[in-house]
């Protein structure tokens, strides 16, 4: 595909039924201060097939016109100056570029806020990157078997690591990711993404350990092993093996509780919601990593 003379950067939007968020998202396109006849907006709907990210990103660059390709997501606003100063750190050495996301907090976040916050800290997160379009043929794009919006930008990045290319940071690319509104117990729901933890961990175990989680969950393996163990000395008829086991699950739990409560709102349903959901995460996580690893085949805990 030749580069058009004048594009020079495409855009790539994925999205998935929120007309609202996206028409945000274009419309903080607009006021761009890079000229609208130097970038193209590539949105790629990714319903109701739900092929997930990766696979709508591929579409997406795979249709760009320009030399370099920059990712966002439809729940973003892009600063003015965003690609202007996204186009501005690259150099001929300079192979991928990512900016900063910041995510506006109230001053007493929710477990759950703090938590999206988070993304703050990415090292290469793709509601703001840029990649050179010939990288990513080269690289062949994101892999599809992260099927959900979960790691996905890590794989890219420890591939570009691993390939030898540069990858530069600029602050002044600067999109807002609000924290959006979510459910009741959004955390249980979101421990499925731990699965792709276990891809990520087979594909690249040293940058693993040493920019996502230098060591496993052994918080978490805790108190599922003294939970199991009660449960079952409950049913086998060993009552001091019982209370210590259920001993040991009431203090760990009441610990991992008490650090997420920690720095957040106090408010009785978001403190219920803490307690319950912190019952509940251990096992969860921990069946979702032996699921990866099975899925993956890999030893990941």
């Amino acid at each position: 595909m030749t580069a058009s003379p004048l594009v020079s950067v495409s855009v790539v939007i994925p999205t998935c039924g929120r007309p609202e968020l996206l028409a945000r998202c274009l419309a903080a396109l607009k006021r761009q201060t890079l000229g609208a006849e130097h970038f193209e907006v590539i949105v790629v709907d990714d319903g109701p097939t739900r092929h997930g990210p990766a696979v709508v990103r591929n579409l997406g660059w795979r249709k760009a016109r320009a030399p370099i390709v920059a990712f966002t997501d439809d729940d973003t606003e892009p600063a003015r100056e965003w690609l202007e100063q996204g186009l501005a750190a690259f150099a001929d050495d300079v192979d991928a570029v990512t900016g900063r996301v910041r995510m506006p907090l109230p001053a007493v976040p929710t477990d759950y806020e703090r938590d999206a916050g988070g993304l703050e800290r990415g090292e290469f997160v793709t509601a703001n990157c840029f990649v050179r379009r010939s990288v990513l043929e080269e690289l062949g794009g994101f892999d599809e078997n992260f099927r959900i919006a979960w790691r996905e930008d890590s794989d890219l990045q420890f591939r570009l690591l691993q390939a030898g290319f540069r990858i530069r940071h600029a602050p002044g690319a600067q999109v807002v990711h609000p924290v959006r509104p979510a459910p009741w117990g959004v955390s249980l729901r979101q421990q499925r993404k731990v699965m792709f933890d276990a891809l990520l961990f087979k594909k690249h175990r040293r940058l693993y350990r040493e920019r996502i989680r230098a060591t496993p969950r052994w918080d978490y393996y805790g108190i599922t092993a003294s939970l199991a163990i009660a449960l079952v000395s409950l049913v086998t008829g060993h009552p001091g093996l019982f209370l210590g086991a259920a001993a040991a699950w009431l203090v760990l739990t009441a610990r991992f509780c008490s650090q997420r409560l920690r720095g957040t709102a106090r408010t009785w349903s978001h403190v219920l919601e803490v307690a319950v959901t912190s019952i509940l995460i251990p096992p969860l996580a921990v069946f979702w990593r032996l699921v990866g690893a099975l899925k993956f085949r890999v030893a990941f805990v």
